[in-house]
């Protein structure tokens, strides 16, 4: 009997080590996840108790794009890999998520279909948590709820900024912010130089010059063949030769700017367009459904 018994304390020492082992393996692989970074070390250990494992080969699909789902997936070991397909059939590749990482917490959170297909892309070890666990949770912790919500807050307001500087930009503001002073004061004399008032102003410049030193009467300071006045456009002909090739740079740099925005803007024209592509078809799809579930009805002799 002292041996049996002994025996038998020794196995649920055994399995109460490896319960306490996997339960902290579930801790540490939560508190890697960025929507629950913030929770304290006791609600990651009750989390811990709703979240169940999950082992996957390689190669094999978690989920379908378009697939309702109420299940988030903690990545413990391995790498998942998020992709979808464009009107073509290309694949596009949104993200690889490797050790720490989770997916699939939008239709956990809004119960819409899924976004993205999801396929292991080696032995791959994950925490699933599904819509009941988390809603068990927050009803036994809601104050976890608000740290989650924080996490959320942050990542939506990193989207906003991201967005922001993603948005349709004016190449002529984006070389302004840009610009030196010495950029600035060339764009400025190339401008000036390139106006009706700099032709003018030579004009009269010139007119003055000469009749200053041709009129008799007047002192000439630089008379016929007015070898100073050469001196002075030849001079000034080489200075704004240079700045002329300067700003001619400076606008090659618009033109790449403005190049790279207007194939953003073609991007996300083509993506907008086959977003209502793609509602359209399902629009279709559902259409056909709902026709189908009449036509199948019972039609009333009467």
């Amino acid at each position: 009997m002292t041996a049996d018994s002994t025996a038998l304390s020794s196995a649920a020492s055994g399995e109460t080590a490896d319960a306490a082992a996997g339960l902290a393996h579930k801790v540490e692989a939560i508190a890697r996840a960025p929507i629950f970074s913030r929770l304290e070390p006791d609600d990651r250990t009750m989390l811990a108790d709703f979240v169940e494992e999950l082992d996957a080969a390689e190669g094999e699909m978690l989920f379908r794009a378009g697939e309702e789902g109420e299940r988030m997936y903690i990545v413990c070991e391995g790498a998942v890999e998020l992709a979808t397909t464009d009107k073509l059939g290309q694949k596009i590749v949104l993200h690889d998520a490797g050790p720490g990482e989770l997916f699939g917490e939008l239709s956990l959170l809004d119960q819409g279909p899924r976004t993205a297909n999801a396929v292991a892309m080696a032995p791959t070890h994950l925490l699933v948590l599904d819509r009941g666990a988390l809603l068990r949770f927050v009803r036994a912790r809601p104050e976890a709820a608000l740290d989650m919500m924080a996490v959320m807050a942050a990542r939506l307001r990193a989207t906003d900024q991201r967005l922001r500087q993603a948005a349709v930009r004016n190449p002529n503001e984006v070389m302004a912010s840009r610009a030196t002073l010495i950029q600035r004061a060339t764009d400025a004399i190339a401008d000036f130089s390139g106006s009706f008032a700099f032709l003018v102003l030579h004009g009269l410049l010139f007119a003055v010059w000469i009749g200053w030193n041709v009129v008799p009467g007047l002192a000439p300071f630089d008379p016929f063949p007015f070898g100073l006045l050469t001196m002075c456009v030849s001079l000034e002909a080489i200075f704004l030769s240079v700045i002329v090739l300067l700003s001619q740079s400076r606008q090659a740099a618009k033109d790449r700017i403005r190049t790279d925005i207007e194939y953003d803007v073609n991007l996300k024209a083509e993506l907008e367009v086959s977003n209502l592509h793609d509602k359209i078809d399902n629009l279709h799809a559902e259409l056909l459904k709902r026709l189908s579930r009449l036509e199948q009805r019972p039609h009333d002799p009467r």
